[in-house]
């Protein structure tokens, strides 16, 4: 397995030419060049992702395929896998690594992006990018109304499953191993945890 730790950090971009740091909107991002990087807005302020290493991509890879199928098998909704923009404000558009959007809540769904909070958002940490998955993005999903938030850490091979509880994230716990995830969302998920770790 490559263990290739990230060399590289989510940053501000505070050089690409826009409307200014903490006047970023979607219409702004939707309109820069393409430059093959990864780009985020969180309350205005346009990030920069580093790239994801390829631990990172099958454990992405992993979780997708495995709530997939069962989404499908079940017929619980739409899941997909970043790069995917997600408008959760018009000043606020992320990329989770993984999403579900359960029926109930299809018509977020539009051709180039998803509108509004997905059901369930997947990040898959690393070095590099867990303290943005844990205060910028945590918090932006938390005031979008995401009920349920999975920050996976291909490290240790654990996942810690939040719900979203009057406006503040509460943890069901860190999973590992054997068990599976206590999902309120994705009803009959009966995967163990360390099948995402490839």
């Amino acid at each position: 397995m490559n263990t290739t730790p990230y060399t590289s950090m989510i940053t501000s971009a505070d050089t690409v030419p826009g409307p200014g740091q903490g006047n970023w909107t979607y219409d702004d991002y939707a309109a820069m060049p393409e430059d093959e990087k990864r780009y985020q807005i969180v309350d205005g302020v346009l990030f920069m992702s580093p790239s994801p290493n390829t631990r990172h991509q099958d454990t992405v890879g992993a979780i997708f395929v495995y709530l997939r199928d069962h989404a499908m098998r079940n017929e619980l909704g739409k899941v997909y896998v970043a790069p995917l923009d997600v408008e959760l404000t018009p000043k606020t558009v992320v990329q989770p690594d993984v999403l579900v959007i359960l029926h109930a809540h299809l018509e977020r769904i539009s051709d180039k992006r998803i509108i509004g909070a997905p059901d369930l958002v997947v990040e898959v940490a690393s070095p590099g990018t867990t303290g943005f998955d844990r205060r910028q993005k945590q918090d932006a999903y938390a005031h979008s109304g995401v009920p349920e938030y999975w920050i996976v850490d291909p490290a240790s091979h654990v996942v810690e499953l939040l719900v979203l509880e009057n406006a503040t994230y509460h943890s069901l716990g860190i999973f590992e191993g054997q068990p599976t995830l206590p999902s309120k969302v994705v009803s009959g998920f009966s995967v163990h945890v360390e099948q995402f770790f490839i």
